[in-house]
């Protein structure tokens, strides 16, 4: 009996074209659910990263003020036996008055200031890495256009970005996320170029201002300072280049009078020249302390070191009676993994994934559906088949068997098929996007055309020879390609992929193999749940009747 179900279901598969748009139909509900799920756990997976990349696997915080004493709380948080590394940060917000245009009327932007020590920050993120402007390797110039600037780079704006100063001038040096200079001009192939050549940022100065806060909450006057720009930086994540800039944590701190200044006695007399004395130091302050966790130490385990840690370094500072300002207490701190700190982003998505693969589970019963049909038609025009197979001794188990297979069949090739063209979409999907961003080609709709006009011919040729099903197929593939040839002319390059929306600069091109095979044995079991009817029904046919079947 194997022999006839082998034999039969190839038979069926390959002499009729009803098999074939079910197969057509599984492979296309497959590659949509397996399109829709990698991306956007592929959005989800990015924004993971991202977060551990920026910020490391901990952060400790308090805003405005900062912490005092943040170096002994750093040399603590190194000593943990999770800690792989930690360094300061003074996060704020300030305005960055930009070189261009021509003229006394620059234009002035808001950004996200970050002020830190390169050296320990590179130690704790991959800042190293995200540092755009530095000269590429034999293999990396081979894949770059002839007009990319990193061909020819020298390696000095690499250096003085690890270092964040200029070297020849010995300067303080900022660097710009990618998308704050509106002159930077993304190309196809994901690199950029200054809109005008003169307008390249690391040959320019911009100003940063930043508004100090007192410890009685009031705004103070504000401190502007000129950086040279030395570089420019690409996370990958939108909304940070476009709002983002660095400087030298000593800066910032000044700009923001959180660096040290001498503590006086508001309550004593002042000298002959009006001051007051002094009876102490007020040290630096950071607002943020990143840490990095060892290989093999989760963000959670981390965090509980931290927070032990903290507590540990508050206390101590609070009893040593010669410290004047005490640091936060424990209560006030906030210590968070980066995965808790993005929470308000990461478990919407989270969920959103959940929703569409929910909601995208309705294919498989699409699946099944469509087989149901198919094979109740077919088992209805193999009546008699069936009722010989019967006659020679065939058992209802094996005609089920026969459509059984038969649905397998179909359900494995379509959900081979299906997961084969997601791949290739994941895969080009930045190509597919870049290239709905520009007009279509001339040949294109050219071509359109000559098929419809091909088509039409064809049908006025089967119209001529009375065969009405020729003339349909042709007259309406000749009016599909008259519109397609009619959309592509009229196509004007859109964005799909908005990086301002979407967050990231680029879509994600991972495959999501764990929801491809899930996705592919769930529409292989729906069509053979699908084929289960009508094989149910060509198992009940009776030989006889099936034999004087019309």
């Amino acid at each position: 009996m194997g022999v006839y179900v082998s034999l039969l279901v190839r038979r069926y598969l390959t002499t009729r074209i009803i098999p074939l748009i079910a197969v057509g139909a599984v492979a296309l509900c497959v590659a949509l659910v397996t399109v829709v799920v990698s991306v956007m756990s592929g959005f989800l997976e990015n924004l993971r990263n991202s977060g551990r990349t920026l910020m490391g696997d901990v952060v400790v915080s308090y805003p405005v003020q900062g912490i005092p004493w943040y170096e002994d709380l750093i040399a603590d948080i190194e000593r943990l036996p999770g800690a792989e590394a930690a360094t300061p940060l003074v996060d704020t917000y300030g305005l960055v008055r930009m070189p261009y245009p021509d003229g006394g009327n620059k234009d002035v932007v808001t950004a996200q200031v970050w002020a830190i020590e390169p050296d320990s920050f590179a130690r704790v993120t991959e800042f190293d890495r995200t540092i755009w402007w530095k000269p590429a390797d034999a293999a990396q110039a081979l894949a770059m256009a002839p007009d990319d600037p990193r061909r020819t780079l020298t390696g000095k704006e690499y250096g003085n970005a690890k270092a964040m100063r200029d070297a020849d001038t010995g300067a303080p040096g900022a660097l710009l996320g990618m998308h704050v200079s509106v002159v930077n001009q993304r190309q196809r192939d994901g690199s950029y170029r200054p809109r005008v050549d003169r307008w390249w940022m690391p040959s320019h100065e911009v100003t940063v201002t930043l508004v100090p806060i007192s410890e009685k909450g009031q705004v103070s006057q504000s401190n502007s300072r000129v950086f040279k720009v030395v570089n420019e930086v690409m996370s990958g994540v939108f909304q940070v280049d476009r709002n983002r800039i660095f400087i030298p944590l000593k800066d910032g701190q000044e700009l923001l009078r959180l660096d040290e200044a001498p503590v006086v006695d508001t309550d004593a007399e002042p000298d002959a020249q009006g001051n007051l004395p002094v009876i102490g130091t007020s040290p630096a302050r950071a607002t943020q302390v990143l840490v990095r966790a060892k290989p093999g130490v989760t963000p959670r385990e981390l965090r509980d070191q931290v927070t032990e840690a903290y507590a540990a370094f508050w206390g101590r500072k609070a009893a040593d009676r010669s410290v004047r300002v005490r640091p936060p207490a424990p209560d006030y701190v906030t210590v968070q993994t980066w995965e808790e700190r993005l929470r308000d982003i990461i478990a919407p998505v989270e969920r959103e994934r959940q929703m569409m693969r929910i909601l995208f589970s309705l294919t498989y019963l699409v699946c099944a559906g469509l087989i149901l049909a198919i094979f109740w038609s077919i088992v209805s025009e193999k009546t008699r088949d069936v009722g010989i197979l019967r006659a020679v001794g065939a058992g209802r188990l094996g005609v089920l068997r026969i459509f059984l297979a038969y649905g397998l069949v179909i359900g494995a090739v379509g959900s081979l098929a299906g997961a084969g063209l997601g791949w290739l979409i994941i895969r080009n999907i930045n190509d597919i996007h870049m290239a709905l961003g520009e007009d279509a080609p001339a040949w294109s709709w050219i071509a359109a055309y000559l098929l419809a006009a091909l088509a039409g011919t064809m049908a006025l040729r089967a119209l001529v020879a009375s065969r009405v099903l020729a003339t349909l197929l042709h007259s309406v593939a000749a009016l599909v390609l008259a519109g397609i040839g009619t959309g592509l002319y009229l196509h004007q390059g859109f964005l799909m992929w908005d990086p301002a929306v979407y967050y990231f600069a680029t879509i994600p091109s991972q495959m999501d193999w764990t929801n491809a095979v899930v996705t592919c044995i769930g529409a292989t079991v729906f069509s053979v749940l699908g084929a289960a009817v009508p094989a149910a029904r060509a198992a009940d046919i009776d030989p006889v009747r099936a034999l004087r079947y019309e």
